[in-house]
């Protein structure tokens, strides 16, 4: 049985979180930078982790997820990463292992960061991406996002465009429960995939 967990990173990750970044982005972040968000009040640094045990180790809850052995250490697979400036979430990293992409997992972690924004009471949302990736654009104008500008050769190693998209209405009520149908939408999904949610002290 596979297991995801969201949850805010500690000292005890950089490593791992280093090496994913390495994997993904070729390298972005050392670990100095991740010790910064880490110690900034103003920084909410997310990591999706994974395991497996048999499918006899594992007991279903009430809250229909289930309660997981956690003998064997989960494996980081995913980062996201906030900034909360004024009113709004600047999303400046979301990652997943290339191994684990195309299963829904950039959408848990999207919306695990926009949780954040709301926790904290913010109004907008807005990031950069590259004007390639298609597959990240999709998901952004899923949860809301709109072009709002373009940022010329922003990525050195490529010299390829950014996409600057802007989401506003977080601090709205309706913003709240379109996350909760997203989250039980986001679930099933995943659950169809043979993917289970383990108890967190992080609630999507």
């Amino acid at each position: 049985m596979r297991f995801l967990q969201i949850k805010h990173l500690a000292a005890e990750h950089l490593n791992s979180a280093v090496e994913l970044d390495r994997l993904c982005f070729g390298g972005l972040w050392a670990i100095e930078g991740y010790r910064r968000e880490l110690d900034s009040p103003n920084s909410d640094l997310l990591g999706l982790w994974t395991w497996e045990t048999d499918d006899c180790e594992s007991a279903p809850n009430r809250a229909g997820t289930e309660t997981p052995p956690l003998q064997i250490p989960p494996t980081l697979i995913g980062i996201g990463c906030l900034w909360a400036i004024l009113e709004e979430a600047h999303i400046i990293m979301l990652a997943i292992h290339p191994q684990f992409q195309g299963q829904g997992l950039g959408q848990a972690l999207l919306l695990a960061l926009l949780k954040s924004a709301c926790d904290r009471q913010l109004e907008r949302s807005t990031l950069e991406v590259r004007d390639s990736n298609l597959a990240a654009v999709s998901l952004y104008k899923k949860f809301g996002f709109k072009e709002a500008g373009r940022r010329k050769r922003y990525y050195e190693d490529t010299g390829e465009d950014a996409l600057v998209m802007w989401r506003s209405g977080l601090e709205k009520p309706e913003f709240q429960r379109y996350l909760a149908v997203e989250k039980v939408q986001m679930c099933d999904r995943l659950y169809q995939k043979k993917w289970h949610w383990a108890i967190d002290i992080f609630e999507l």
